[in-house]
């Protein structure tokens, strides 16, 4: 039952977040949760995330933009690793607060506080007409990369800082899209070295079907959206990450994810 359920989710969900450049993991995590422990949940989910990545660059790799890779890649990577590490040597946070819901107690803990503000705060930039025309300089491209290497290192959930930064960059759709594929690719590198002693831990070994199948999905997703790509344009993309900025901060605020 979980290998079609996750299946499934897994290549909608891969179609949809081709286009915002963030997602996939943070959609599928809490999915995983339904049937594993959160430590394995967050491996397999991991592991899915990385080689989604790969193929995507296989697809759209070409079109990232050097100068902004080197900008805010390299960053990004190093903070990955910071902000990793940070989450494996600090101790456990409070919860700022917690509230019941459907008999269920949710806890919203003060990184994903913080990173659901930034994210309102980068969607309403996206959707205020006054802000629309609004870019980055190249100059500043560096601080997303730290900011968003950070927090998803931390967190995981640094696909949603990472697009709010490089969407506002000037960049063309394609070249939008590729270059947070393979941005997005070493830092899950990064991410999933830094993790890795964990995983033979988690019982990552035994459930390497249901990684196949969900990666599989994922990639026909990833497929599917590459052909849907002409079609849309950089105003669509530019809502759709905008609304899934919004979607992702209220979830990361209320404690949902």
């Amino acid at each position: 039952m979980e290998i079609v359920l996750i299946s499934v989710v897994a290549f909608f969900v891969a179609i949809l977040t081709f286009f915002s450049g963030f997602g996939l993991g943070t959609i599928l995590t809490p999915i995983f949760m339904l049937f594993f422990p959160v430590e394995l949940a967050i491996a397999l989910t991991g592991l899915v995330h990385f080689f989604n990545n790969v193929f995507k660059i296989l697809l759209v790799g070409k079109n990232a933009d050097k100068s902004v890779l080197l900008k805010f890649g390299i960053p990004a990577v190093i903070f990955s690793f910071i902000g990793a590490w940070v989450l494996f040597h600090i101790p456990d946070a409070k919860a700022l607060f917690a509230y019941e819901l459907f008999g269920k107690t949710f806890e919203v803990y003060p990184v994903k506080f913080i990173i659901s503000i930034l994210l309102i705060i980068f969607a309403s930039m996206d959707l205020v007409p006054y802000f629309q025309r609004l870019q980055f300089a190249k100059d500043k491209l560096p601080i997303g990369g730290a900011l968003s290497g950070f927090f998803g290192g931390l967190s995981g959930n640094q696909g949603a800082l990472r697009s709010a930064f490089l969407i506002k960059a000037g960049l063309t759709k394609e070249t939008f899209i590729g270059t947070a594929v393979v941005v997005s690719t070493f830092v899950d590198f990064t991410r999933l070295s830094v993790y890795a002693s964990r995983f033979t831990k988690s019982g990552l070994t035994d459930n390497l079907t249901l990684v196949i199948c969900a990666t599989l999905s994922a990639i026909a997703g990833a497929y599917i959206g590459n052909k849907l790509l002409k079609k849309v344009t950089l105003k669509f993309l530019q809502v759709t990450v905008a609304i899934m900025l919004i979607i992702i901060s209220l979830a990361l605020g209320s404690g949902l994810i």
